[in-house]
């Protein structure tokens, strides 16, 4: 059996190296990745990266101290991706946060609102906005993403044209917002885990000051029948609740199939640990991603899909 454990510190401690005062996201500046960085480190500067293993990489390289990633969203679910790369990061988990998807129609300066005739933006942003599209009857043009969007029309300059993008966008870009919280639904929200070159297993509370952590691994099964049942068990006779389960292929076979779960709790609650030591004899690879204090928005979010 494969396992690793956030405390094995790789060759060549990160910490050596100097801070940088930067976590790095995807995205152009004004994108939601962006807005999570400034939500949830406001303290420091973000760092644009072109693709999500760009943003890793400025991690693990020292470009920047900490890398923003997200990992779901409430109305189209997990983000292509994000669950093959972050066992392979090298990165650790140390920190998640909630971001309210809050869409804005931007356009140029002097613009009104009955100018527009057309809107670009991500197609996952155009598809969360149709009921007001189609009330003021306009055209969508897909963008390479929303802050790109953002950007593109204020390069152009057309006052039919707008964008679907965060106000944030509208402010860095200096377009004017024509309306806001456009969105169909009203609680669209993605989550984002902020990752380090170093884990801390040193908190036990959250932000607001409660025993809420949480424990984020993947593992793949042994080949034995009920496998997958047998190891989820000693969650549920321990009490331990498991806030997430997910299946993946690995490299695109059929026959590998890698999970990632969350569970509430530290790995040395006595619960937890006893939970995690069942699950090891079933496993052939387990893997702590991390442990983190959980977002105060978290149960706010719960809350929304009851």
């Amino acid at each position: 059996m494969s396992l690793s454990r956030p405390s094995d510190a790789p060759e060549g401690r990160s910490a050596e190296r100097p801070l940088t005062g930067r976590i790095a996201f995807q995205g152009e500046p004004g994108a939601y990745g962006h807005q999570a960085c400034r939500q949830a480190r406001p303290d420091m500067e973000a760092l644009p990266c072109h693709t999500f293993e760009d943003t890793v990489e400025a991690c693990r390289s020292g470009a920047a101290d900490l890398a923003m990633l997200p990992v779901e969203n409430s109305t189209y679910g997990r983000v292509a991706d994000i669950h093959h790369l972050l066992p392979e990061s090298g990165l650790h988990i140390i920190d998640e946060t909630f971001v309210r998807v809050h869409i804005s129609l931007l356009a140029v300066p002097g613009a009104r609102l009955e100018d527009i005739t057309e809107a670009m933006s991500h197609t996952v942003l155009l598809g969360q906005c149709r009921d007001f599209l189609r009330r003021h009857g306009i055209r969508t043009i897909t963008g390479p993403d929303t802050a790109g969007s953002a950007m593109t029309v204020a390069q152009l300059g057309d006052p039919r044209r707008a964008a679907l993008a965060s106000p944030l966008a509208g402010e860095i870009y200096g377009l004017e917002r024509l309306a806001d919280e456009i969105e169909d639904r009203r609680n669209n929200t993605t989550r984002f885990l902020i990752m380090s070159r170093e884990p801390d297993y040193s908190r036990r509370l959250n932000a607001a000051g409660q025993p809420e952590m949480l424990t984020s691994f993947v593992f793949r099964v042994r080949n034995i029948p009920a496998a997958l049942y047998k190891a989820m068990g000693g969650f549920a006779t321990n009490g331990v609740n498991m806030t997430k389960l997910e299946s993946y292929m690995v490299d695109g076979v059929f026959s590998a199939t890698q999970f990632y779960a969350d569970v509430a709790g530290h790995p040395d609650d006595p619960a937890v640990a006893r939970a995690m030591d069942e699950l090891r004899y079933f496993t052939s690879h387990l893997a702590i991603l991390g442990v983190y204090p959980a977002d105060p928005l978290r149960a706010e979010q719960q809350r929304g899909r009851a």
